[in-house]
C-alpha cells in the first residue's frame, strides 16, 4: 500500500481518535444512563442488563470480521464498520422500542469492534515501529474522552431532549466521519484469492509461538484489572457505606487515570521502548494492586490508590498495542483481530473469578491481580527472548 503524506496522516490519526470516541461513547453511555434507557423502553433493570451483557460477546467473535479486511482493503472495512454504526443507532430514533434498542447495541458494538483491528492494522503499515507508539495512543485518547467529555454531554441531551437525543446525535456524527473517511483514506487494492488468505493468516497466528505469548500478556493484565474492577463498588460500600460519593469520585478518577494512563503511553513508549515500557507498566499495576488494600482505609485513600492502579493498566494496555502492531506485519489485521479478542477474553475470565475471590476480602483481590500480572511479566520475558523485533 502507497504510504500517505505525513501532513495528511496526521489529519487521518485525528479522524480515526475522533471516530473512536463516537464509537465509545455510545458503547459506554449505556451503564450510566441503564435506569433511563429501562424506563423509556419499558424494561426492567434486570432484562435491560442481560441485553447489554449479551453484546460482550460481540466482543470476542466480532473483532473477527474485520479480518475480511485484510486483502480486500483498511478503508472498505472502516466504511463498512461506520455504515453498522449508523445503522444502529438510526434505527432507535426511528423506532425506539426495545427489540430495536437490542439490535442497535449489536449493530454499534459489532462496528466498534471490527473498527479498532482494521484501524490498528492501518496504523502499522503507516508509521514506521520506533514511532508507532504515539499515533496510537492519540487514537486511544477516544476512550477516555468518550469518558471525560462524551458521557456528560449524553446526559445533558437526555436531561433537555429525551433519551432519544443522544442516537440521533451520535448518527450525525458517524455519517460525517463517513463522509471524511471517504475524502482523505485512500483506497488499497483487493488480492487474489481472498478468501484463502484468510484462513491462511487464521491458522499462522494459531501456529506462531510469539503471536500466542503475546496474546497472553494481555489476556493477563485484562484479567487482572478485571478482578479489581469488578469489585471496586462493593469494595467501597463495604468498607465505607458511602456508596453514591465514594463510586462518584472512583468514577472521576478512572476517567482521568485512562487519559492520564494514554497520555503518558504516548510521551514516553517510544522512548523507553515497547517491551520496557510494557514492563514497567506491569510491575506498576501489581504494585499499586498491592497498596489497595494499605491506603483503602479511607475513601481518599481507596480513590487514590484506585487512581493509581488504573493509570499504570491504562499504560500497560496501550502501550502493548503498538508492539501487537508489529508481531505479524505481514498479518497485521488478522492478529489485531486476535488481540482484541484476547482482551475480551481476559475481561471474561477476570468476571468469572473477581467475585469469588472478592469473597475473601480485598486483600485477596490485590494479591489475585499481582499474580495474573506477573504471569504477563514472564510472557512478556519469554516474548522478548524470541528477539522478532526491536525493543
Amino acid at each position: 500500500m502507497k504510504k500517505v503524506a505525513a501532513n495528511q496522516f496526521r489529519y487521518q490519526v485525528a479522524l480515526f481518535a475522533f471516530i473512536r470516541t463516537v464509537f465509545n461513547t455510545a458503547f459506554r453511555m449505556i451503564y450510566p444512563f441503564l435506569p433511563i434507557f429501562s424506563r423509556a423502553l419499558g424494561v426492567d433493570i434486570a432484562t435491560l442488563s442481560l441485553a447489554v451483557t449479551s453484546r460482550q460477546a460481540i466482543g470476542i467473535f466480532g473483532p473477527f470480521l474485520s479480518i475480511i479486511f485484510e486483502s480486500r482493503g483498511r478503508k472498505l472495512g472502516i466504511l463498512i464498520s461506520l455504515s453498522l454504526f449508523t445503522v444502529g443507532v438510526i434505527l432507535v430514533v426511528i423506532w425506539p422500542i426495545f427489540p430495536v434498542f437490542f439490535l442497535a447495541l449489536i449493530l454499534t458494538t459489532l462496528g466498534k469492534y471490527m473498527f479498532d483491528p482494521i484501524m490498528q492494522g492501518y496504523i502499522g503499515e503507516e508509521v514506521p515501529y520506533p514511532k508507532r507508539g504515539l499515533a496510537i495512543a492519540v487514537t486511544e485518547l477516544g476512550w477516555s474522552i468518550a469518558f471525560i467529555v462524551g458521557i456528560p454531554l449524553m446526559g445533558f441531551l437526555i436531561s433537555r431532549y429525551g433519551f432519544i437525543s443522544p442516537f440521533a446525535l451520535l448518527a450525525i456524527l458517524a455519517l460525517l466521519s463517513i463522509f471524511i473517511v471517504g475524502k482523505i483514506l485512500q483506497p488499497t487494492t483487493k488480492t487474489d484469492n481472498e478468501w484463502s488468505k484468510i484462513i491462511e493468516n487464521f491458522r499462522r497466528v494459531l501456529r506462531y509461538t510469539p503471536a500466542l505469548t503475546a496474546l497472553l500478556i494481555g489476556i493477563s493484565i485484562s484479567v487482572a484489572n478485571e478482578i479489581i474492577n469488578l469489585v471496586f463498588g462493593l469494595w467501597l460500600e463495604d468498607s465505607f457505606g458511602l456508596q453514591i460519593m465514594a463510586l462518584g469520585g472512583a468514577a472521576a478518577a478512572i476517567g482521568l487515570a485512562e487519559l492520564g494512563g494514554e497520555s503518558l503511553m504516548g510521551l514516553f513508549t517510544d522512548r523507553l521502548g515497547k517491551s520496557r515500557s510494557i514492563g514497567l507498566g506491569i510491575i506498576a499495576n501489581a504494585i499499586t494492586a498491592g497498596i489497595l488494600p494499605i491506603l483503602g482505609r479511607s475513601p481518599s485513600g481507596a480513590v487514590i490508590a484506585l487512581f493509581l492502579f488504573y493509570i499504570t493498566f491504562e499504560f500497560t494496555l496501550v502501550a502493548l498495542i503498538p508492539l501487537m502492531t508489529e508481531i505479524m506485519p505481514s498479518a497485521r489485521v488478522t492478529f489485531m483481530a486476535f488481540n482484541v479478542a484476547g482482551l475480551s477474553i481476559g475481561r471474561g475470565l477476570g468476571a468469572l473469578i473477581a467475585s469469588p475471590i472478592y469473597l475473601y476480602g480485598i486483600g485477596f483481590s490485590a494479591a489475585a491481580a499481582i499474580v495474573v500480572n506477573a504471569l504477563a511479566f514472564i510472557a512478556l520475558l519469554r516474548l522478548n527472548q524470541m528477539d522478532i523485533f526491536a525493543k
